[in-house]
Formats: C-alpha cells, sequence, structure tokens
C-alpha cells in the first residue's frame, strides 16, 4: 500500500507555513497573555480593534502561471459558496453591530470581492497584504508595512482587513480557513490575538 505523496504546490505551502509561524509567533503577544478564547464579538466592538479576515472559498492553491494583477481571469476566484460565505460574512458583523471603521483588501480579486460582498463600506486596496505566496513578493518587507499599518490604526471603529493565509499567519503565528477571521488588540507596539470569528456556515 503507498502513502500518497504531498503535490509540488502542497510542497510548497507546507515550505512557507513554517517560517511564517516562527515569524508570526515573535511578533504577537505570548500565548499566556493572548484572550483568543473570548467573546470574539465583544473584543471587535473595542474602539481600535482589527479584523483580518482570509478571503472567501476560491478552490485551489495560489494562482496560474499566466498570473496578472488587475486581470481576474488569470487568478484563482471565488466560487459561488465563496461568493455566499462573503455575504454570510458582512451579515454577521452588521448583526453583531461592529462598527466598522474602516475595510481595506490587498488587490487580488478574491480579496477584494470578498471585502465588496461583505458589503460593509468602501474597499481600498492596500498593497502591504497582498499575497506573497510562490514568491509573488517580498515577504519580510509586506509584513513589516502592514504591522506599522496595523499599529497606527486608533479607530475610530473596527477596521476590516480582508488578506490571505500566508499573509495572516507571517502576522499572527496562527493558521486560518477561508472566511474566517483573527480579531487583534494594539498592547503598545505589539498585536495580541483577542479572538477568532469562525466561518460562517
Amino acid at each position: 500500500m503507498h502513502t500518497a505523496r504531498p503535490t509540488g504546490r502542497r510542497r510548497l505551502l507546507a515550505a512557507w507555513v513554517a517560517p511564517l509561524l516562527a515569524m508570526g509567533l515573535a511578533n504577537v503577544l505570548p500565548a499566556a497573555a493572548q484572550t483568543a478564547s473570548s467573546d470574539p464579538w465583544a473584543a471587535l466592538r473595542e474602539d481600535g480593534a482589527i479584523v483580518l479576515f482570509r478571503h472567501a472559498e476560491a478552490p485551489g492553491i495560489g494562482d496560474p502561471g499566466g498570473f496578472r494583477l488587475g486581470d481576474c481571469t488569470t487568478q484563482r476566484n471565488l466560487s459561488e459558496a465563496g461568493r455566499k460565505q462573503a455575504r454570510r460574512s458582512g451579515e454577521s458583523l452588521r448583526q453583531q453591530r461592529i462598527p466598522v471603521g474602516a475595510v481595506w483588501a490587498s488587490q487580488w480579486c478574491r480579496t477584494r470581492d470578498t471585502a465588496a460582498l461583505m458589503d460593509l463600506g468602501p474597499v481600498r486596496e492596500e498593497p502591504a497584504f497582498n499575497s506573497f505566496f510562490d514568491e509573488r513578493g517580498d515577504q519580510a518587507a509586506q509584513t513589516a508595512a502592514a504591522r506599522r499599518k496595523l499599529l497606527d490604526w486608533h479607530g475610530p471603529g473596527a477596521l476590516v482587513v480582508v488578506t490571505h493565509q500566508v499573509n495572516i499567519t507571517a502576522l499572527t503565528g496562527l493558521g486560518v480557513a477561508s472566511a474566517e477571521g483573527i480579531v487583534l488588540q494594539r498592547r503598545g507596539d505589539t498585536l495580541a490575538v483577542t479572538g477568532r470569528i469562525a466561518p460562517p456556515r
């Protein structure tokens, strides 16, 4: 009986995740100081809170070889289930009466579409949150720039950022499912994980 071997892309993904976890864990508060088991909605209602959402379901890994920024036909895009996920994510934030101060997204179509379908307000493209999977960007520089932007957020209201798994892992040390959210709060010059919002069903 033969054991299935991971595909080239899955091996590449695994190779990216290990160093990202190490980087992320060095830049968030120690696990003992985090309160990710608390009510994520209460945490997100705190002024100056941040939530990093991974884009909704988009089948596959990475992007096709002919990828071009700004051309959605060359990218991995949301499935119909992903579009429904995005709408439900937005509905959840409205039902929980989360005061949204701003919505940012990477320049990838699947993040912009997720943010637009959430319908929480105007979406601002932020290149610091662009995916760097498969060497499409500068991991260290983008993560540092993204962290600075997050630490500069003081409200009013919550900041909603729609980005990619690799970016969230680099910033927090955590893995995320499609449409899952990681709630953060500034603690001095550090970002603390204060909750997780499960993907909508």
